[in-house]
């Protein structure tokens, strides 16, 4: 089993009663670096790690440091939030700008990475019946790195031999390695 965690920006808040008694730019408004919507997606396998980077310098400093712990718990398959969120899988966390903080959702998502052996153009159709199983919330083909990222409801782990045997429904192909 693998995991991603997935940070979704959820809302951005302002204070301008705060903003005009404490700060020099009594005008600052909300925050310029992150827009509600934006989805962020960090991934620790084979050579990819944008943990380590960041997220590739995609995020305020102030904002990482309030975040990154939950990032690395979800990448690492624990539980973000056990006991205080109704899915210990998510955490809702916000930077700790006082006057115009942003608001995340962290969710982990568990994932299985898939090689088949297969030529690229039945990639889809692989994809297409990997996405019917029961427990199965995403599948993605990777063409960059020739593998498919078959995401799972967290509750409901889909086991080796049931992809396998979906896999073989295409054709005869093999899948040669399950991360």
């Amino acid at each position: 089993m693998q995991y991603k965690c997935k940070m979704t920006v959820i809302d951005k808040k302002v204070f301008p009663d705060l903003q005009e008694k404490f700060l020099a730019d009594p005008n600052s408004g909300a925050c310029p670096f992150y827009e509600v919507g934006t989805e962020y997606l960090f991934e620790r396998y084979g050579n990819e790690d944008t943990f380590w980077t960041m997220g590739k310098g995609a995020h305020c400093s102030e904002a990482w440091d309030c975040f990154s712990r939950y990032v690395y718990t979800a990448l690492q398959g624990g539980s973000i939030m056990r006991g205080w969120t109704n899915d210990e899988h998510i955490m809702i966390a916000c930077c700790n700008d006082g006057t115009r903080p942003v608001i995340f959702k962290i969710e982990r998502l568990d994932y299985k990475v898939v090689y088949v052996d297969a030529p690229a153009f039945e990639q889809g159709l692989i994809v297409d019946v990997l996405k019917t199983l029961s427990g199965v919330t995403d599948a993605v083909y990777r063409p960059e790195k020739n593998f498919t990222e078959v995401f799972m409801d967290r509750n409901n782990e889909v086991f080796d031999e049931k992809i396998i045997a979906a896999v073989k429904l295409v054709g005869n192909f093999n899948v040669t390695r399950i991360d």
